[in-house]
């Protein structure tokens, strides 16, 4: 998904193009269907799954849910409790445009 600020955003918001990843090892959950790297050996990424698989949907932008319980259960575990919540934040302002 391309923002008005031509950043490619992931599902769950997270700018796939500013990670040092992006077209090496990971080329986006939407081009690999949702099998990130830093997932399990073929495990699809529980965001990923709720929101294309399960509810259909583009992205979490979509779901009225949304932030909801699985986005705290994937949560990298090198942010702070503030940080984390900035990020959900940021995240959801980027999906609701």
């Amino acid at each position: 998904m391309e923002t008005s600020e031509n950043k490619i955003l992931s599902v769950c918001g997270t700018d796939c193009g500013a990670c040092y990843c992006y077209g090496k090892m990971c080329t986006r959950c939407n081009a690999c269907e949702g099998k990130v790297f830093h997932a399990p050996e073929g495990q699809t990424c529980a965001i990923y799954d709720c929101t294309v698989n399960g509810k259909g949907f583009h992205s979490c932008g979509e779901c009225d849910a949304a932030p909801c319980d699985i986005w705290r259960r994937t949560r990298d575990p090198k942010y702070s409790d503030a940080e984390f919540e900035e990020n959900i934040r940021m995240r959801m302002q980027a999906l609701k445009g």
